[in-house]
């Protein structure tokens, strides 16, 4: 990623997770969708999450597998700083500062986690990643990303995006929140869900499929 992504997500640590569930109106099926799809690997599991963040997606993954062992990585201090908070002294939980760009993914891996933080690469960038995702996990392991993704076409895209703007005013979120967030959004390279299928089974996955998709957010899941 660009220093800048990494600038401003430091930036916006501090209150990133208070306004999630009004950023994300689907938030409990979404990432839900996410989990479950871990649901037929067994037990201890080995997880990275990349493009972390403030920890959000790796807390719900240990509440729903308690044994697991998760390694975080994120381009920004600050959010990272912000998920060893959450975290304390857990063990299991390990963290990185790392772009996901050009960093050794490490592994094997049984899963390979990622929640709205790919969307942040080029499309040379995203096709690239998922080859090295690939490779990083163990035969069977899942990659499995919860992601914000493009319309397939630009009136599609402007009303799904106006569409998002009027649900996250609803849900009570606030001017400033919603500036917040615009912000944020100048960094976005959003990819469709289509062109992402096609990626993933180039980088050599099978089982590749997106079980669940609301407006701008999708999870798409591939199997190595």
């Amino acid at each position: 990623m660009t220093e800048g992504v990494a600038e401003t997500f430091s930036r916006h640590a501090g209150g990133y997770d208070a306004p999630r569930r009004r950023l994300i109106p689907c938030f409990d099926d979404f990432y839900g969708s996410a989990l479950a799809v871990l649901d037929d690997l067994p037990d201890p599991l080995s997880v990275l999450d990349l493009g972390a963040g403030t920890g959000l997606f790796s807390a719900l993954l240990l509440e729903r597998r308690p044994g697991a062992r998760v390694h975080l990585t994120d381009a920004s201090e600050g959010m990272l700083d912000q998920a060893r908070g959450r975290f304390g002294q857990r063990a299991g939980v390990s963290f990185e500062v790392a772009d996901m760009a050009e960093a050794d993914l490490g592994g094997p891996w049984d899963a390979v986690i990622s929640a709205l933080a790919i969307h942040h690469l080029d499309h040379a960038g995203k096709r690239a990643l998922f080859g090295r995702i690939r490779r990083s996990l163990k035969p069977g392991g899942w990659f499995v990303n919860a992601e914000q993704i493009a319309a397939p076409d630009p009136v599609s895209e402007a009303r799904q995006t106006a569409r998002w703007y009027a649900a996250i005013r609803a849900a009570g979120l606030s001017e400033a929140e919603v500036d917040a967030a615009t912000e944020r959004m100048r960094h976005d390279i959003s990819a469709s869900v289509e062109d992402q299928l096609v990626w993933l089974r180039e980088a050599g996955f099978f089982e590749v499929d997106c079980p669940y998709r609301n407006g701008r957010f999708a999870v798409l899941c591939a199997r190595a």
